[in-house]
């Protein structure tokens, strides 16, 4: 079980005159299948705001077209499917005061998160490489999520002073036992086996066969044609995680390191203290909820308040920017604070559109 740091991008924006001549999403129509392909390979398809829009939009577009009888969703490249956000305007705009920008981008990608989980066609996502925070949240909830054996999932937010969020606390806190507690305080990455097992993927399929299989799918319109292979070893079945049963952060802290578990430790320690009590509480109580839209509500309180009162800025300059891997959390931890960060926003709570 491996920790895995968050491979989300702060990859310089085009200039506008740029913006109009690329894209980084491939979306067409393909036989049957509507298709979705990430195309950003050098930031390890990295998730804009404008691609989390491009995705919605076509989805909305495909509802009720009766030529597109499936969605699949794939990527450029051999290194990701898609490792993360590109948050680097969130960052920038923060630190400038303006905690707008991160708002609306957060906002808008939790939509698309919803509607792919609500999609009323299959929607096929083939996820290859890192499939990290925001990859998560398109492959994540997606009806068919196939995996490789160059998959490595996780969802490493804590160590950037955010949450795991994109529905992710959804994911985690369905997750057996308390793998959920683990995956979202350790950041632990999860091959093939691993991500089955946990709830994140459905089927393994060797990387190579992913070609006929799409093409399979195009032709046909019909899911019929996944047929995977035996799922394999997950290292987490079987594996004593009661330590991450404790009541609080400080317990489950206290609890390993009476195991002697220094492996699940180090990252408790290394890790934004707020983000990680805040995860717990956004694990526990996704366990209640109805659907995924009841716990990404939950986690836009978390996040629209994020660049303003939380760990977020120094966590992403200490990762991203300056790279130096030493952030200073100074954020409030205390349940006080945890409660004030997940509070209901009133009318700027997320909102959903009546077509979702």
């Amino acid at each position: 079980m491996e920790t895995g740091s968050s491979f989300a991008s702060c990859t310089p924006s085009p200039r506008k005159e740029e913006q109009a001549l690329m894209s980084d999403m491939i979306i067409r129509k393909e036989g049957r299948a509507g298709r979705i392909t990430f195309d950003r390979p050098q930031a390890l398809n990295a998730l804009s705001h404008a691609m989390a829009l491009e995705i919605h939009a076509a989805l909305g577009g495909w509802r009720d077209d009766p030529a597109v009888s499936l969605v699949i969703i794939d990527a450029a490249g051999d290194r990701a499917f898609c490792a993360g956000g590109d948050i680097a305007a969130v960052y920038r705009a923060g630190l400038d005061g303006d905690h707008q920008v991160g708002r609306d981008f957060f906002r808008d990608e939790y939509r698309m998160n919803a509607r792919i989980a609500d999609y009323p066609k299959p929607v096929v996502a083939l996820m290859q490489g890192f499939v990290m925070g925001g990859g998560v949240g398109v492959g994540g909830h997606a009806s068919h999520r196939i995996v490789g054996d160059s998959t490595q999932v996780a969802m490493p937010e804590a160590g950037i002073g955010l949450i795991p969020d994109v529905g992710g606390s959804w994911l985690l806190g369905h997750a057996p036992g308390r793998v959920g507690e683990y995956l979202g305080l350790t950041s632990a990455r999860m091959g093939p086996g691993d991500a089955i097992f946990a709830g994140f993927a459905d089927t393994y399929l060797p990387e190579a066969e992913w070609p006929a299989l799409i093409k399979e799918l195009t032709r046909t319109g019909d899911t019929a044609a996944i047929k995977g292979k035996p799922r394999p070893t997950a290292t987490l079945e079987g594996a004593d995680l009661s330590s991450f049963g404790g009541r609080t952060v400080d317990e489950i802290i206290a609890s390993l390191k009476a195991a002697g578990d220094d492996a699940a430790l180090k990252p408790l320690l290394r890790n934004s203290p707020l983000s990680m009590a805040a995860t717990l509480a956004l694990v526990r109580a996704a366990r209640a909820d109805l659907g995924v839209r009841d716990s990404l509500a939950r986690e836009y309180r978390f996040t629209y308040r994020a660049t303003a009162a939380g760990d977020f800025l120094e966590g992403v300059r200490a990762q991203l920017i300056d790279k130096d891997r030493n952030p200073q959390w100074a954020a409030d931890s205390s349940d006080t604070h945890v409660r004030a960060m997940l509070a209901p926003l009133g009318d700027d709570d997320l909102k959903w559109e009546e077509s979702q």
